[in-house]
């Protein structure tokens, strides 16, 4: 592999006419194949050609996001948008005739069973009636984004995007929090009719989407979509329960102890991320001092990580800076020619950078480990009910690590970021389950919509006060959760994998050994089994099994009410 960094990377338009042709050439060439070693010959070469599409459509993508102004690559996104959703007719062709070749044995034998499942579930999710409203959705979804990067929001003398406002939340004078959230709400509900309007429509294409292909609505689509094939609505409603019944009371305690922590007499949202009196604990330098601690950190944590974050910093693979224009998100993506996985964020100098360092670098680490251990793009990345186990976890095994980055605030680091990781379950599951409402009745008005939000508020965070701020107090919060809009059902994975993640960080605290050989297991593994199995692997619990969220949390649980007692 020839040496690289990432801003002199050449990108080069797909061609989506050759691709198709060459497509087609495969189809043939399975259907005439005499031998297995037809059929691998022809693998290889779609997995140089995927690697190649996939390399290319990430470079525009991840340069559109680090300036949403830039013309150039907002046309080359709009472009490989509109065109991969048309090459995906000739690409589903290949998946379909490997499914149904006379070498399927041979193919399970060399590369997993879970190989022909992904196949089979491309086939399964796409018809070419499709192709229309996937162009509409991603229309939808840029626009959408492009509202995002480009907020300007004045506040304290400066014009602050989405990420920089938030920093204020945690600003130890009450009235500078008061004012930062209600500027922060004024933002979305100034653009309220617009994101509505974009939201109403993709709920109504996506489910076009699902009934194309034989579906009441989006939400069975959805499903395949995140990869879940051995699971489907019931065991995740089986999970909410038990998030109501284990956690939100939990919940309400942490916030109780909190109130009185910091000498209020009643918790208001603009508090809830306010954690001790004295003020919350912050980095201890800027980003060049963080990232040099990472990877000092990730350099004592294992020989593998080591070298990971050496090769990360080596080749430019990560954008942390916050900047103007830039898009108010944070991933992790793949450059598959390179066997290079790419981090995207904006810090913002609070605890956030920190858990951007291990969050996403922990999907990272992952797909760095996958590229390299298995053989097939179709396991380079994971489903994600499980990718988010790979995040989580890291930031969990960073604790021994918060000196480092806080300084004499590493226990109030330790305890916030502990809290906020088990706090953040009821929101999480209750977007979950607004989405589902929002499929299931595509004909609810705007307001009705913010009603049913309400509503989940209610139910799963019933501590939650916004102190007479109108939008949010009827529904208007939301708005603001991307995920909604770009990754539809996706959000329940973060906790899902939150019980994963816990489940780790006992096992961390007790056998240091032992939880990093499950991990790194995990890590390698990828995509090359289904969920069940890579949970096995790792030896974690299934988290829609009864009892099974009161078991996972048990440690933190213990952790946080102890911290408490001792106040």
């Amino acid at each position: 592999m020839k040496d690289f960094t990432f801003s002199k990377l050449e990108y080069v338009r797909p061609d989506y006419d050759r691709i198709e042709e060459e497509c087609k050439k495969m189809v043939e060439d399975i259907k005439n194949a005499k031998s297995y070693s037809d059929i691998k010959e022809v693998i290889d070469r779609r997995e140089k050609l995927y690697n190649s599409i996939a390399t290319m459509t990430t470079i525009a993508y991840i340069r559109n996001t680090l300036d949403t102004t830039d013309e150039f690559y907002e046309k080359e996104v709009e472009y490989i948008n509109n065109r991969e959703a048309e090459a995906s007719v000739a690409m589903t062709e290949v998946s379909k005739a490997l499914i149904e070749c006379k070498f399927t044995d041979e193919i399970n034998a060399e590369y997993g069973p879970e190989f022909l499942v992904i196949e089979k579930r491309e086939v399964d999710k796409f018809k070419e009636e499709l192709v229309p409203y996937m162009q509409q959705e991603s229309k939808l979804t840029m626009r959408y984004q492009k509202i995002m990067a480009t907020a300007q929001i004045d506040f304290d003398g400066k014009t602050l995007n989405l990420y920089g406002i938030q920093k204020y939340f945690e600003h130890p004078d009450r009235n500078v929090r008061k004012a930062a959230f209600k500027a922060y709400s004024d933002f979305y509900h100034s653009h309220e009719e617009e994101l509505e309007q974009i939201f109403d429509e993709l709920v109504k294409i996506r489910n076009e989407m699902g009934r194309a292909l034989g579906y009441e609505n989006y939400i069975p689509l959805a499903y395949m979509q995140q990869q879940r094939s051995d699971y489907g609505q019931k065991e995740v409603a089986a999970f909410r329960e038990q998030v109501l019944k284990e956690i939100v009371p939990l919940c309400e305690e942490l916030y109780r102890a909190q109130a009185k922590r910091i000498g209020v007499d009643k918790l208001r949202v603009y508090d809830e991320k306010f954690i001790f009196p004295d003020g919350n604990a912050a980095p201890a330098g800027d980003d060049e001092y963080l990232v040099k601690e990472a990877q000092k950190m990730y350099h004592e944590m294992s020989p593998e990580t080591g070298e990971f974050i050496d090769f990360m910093i080596k080749h430019e693979l990560m954008d942390l800076k916050n900047k103007p224009n830039k898009a108010s998100t944070g991933y992790m993506t793949y450059l598959p020619d390179y066997k290079a996985p790419y981090v995207f964020s904006c810090f913002n100098q609070t605890i956030f950078d920190i858990q951007v360092l291990t969050h996403e670098l922990g999907h990272a680490f992952a797909g760095y480990m996958a590229m390299r251990e298995q053989k097939t793009i179709n396991y380079y990345s994971v489903s994600t009910d499980i990718a988010e186990i790979h995040s989580m976890a890291m930031e969990q095994f960073a604790y021994p690590y918060a000196e480092r980055f806080f300084g004499k605030d590493a226990d109030k680091f330790r305890h916030a970021h502990l809290q906020d990781a088990i706090t953040f379950v009821p929101f999480g599951v209750a977007v979950d389950e607004f989405q589902h409402i929002m499929y299931a009745n595509p004909n609810l008005t705007p307001k009705e919509r913010t009603m049913e939000w309400h509503k989940l508020e209610k139910k799963y965070m019933p501590w939650r006060d916004y102190d007479g701020d109108e939008f949010m107090e009827r529904g208007g919060y939301w708005y603001h959760k991307l995920h909604i809009f770009l990754y539809p059902f996706y959000y329940i994975n973060y906790t899902l994998t939150t019980m994963g993640a816990m489940e780790l960080k006992k096992r961390y605290a007790e056998n240091r050994e032992q939880a990093w050989k499950d991990y790194l297991a995990l890590c390698k593994a990828g995509g090359s089994t289904n969920y069940l199995n890579l949970l096995k692997l790792a030896n974690l619990s299934v988290p829609f099994e009864e009892g099974s969220v009161a078991k996972a949390i048990s440690y933190a649980k213990e952790e946080l009410l102890n911290w408490i007692r001792e106040q």
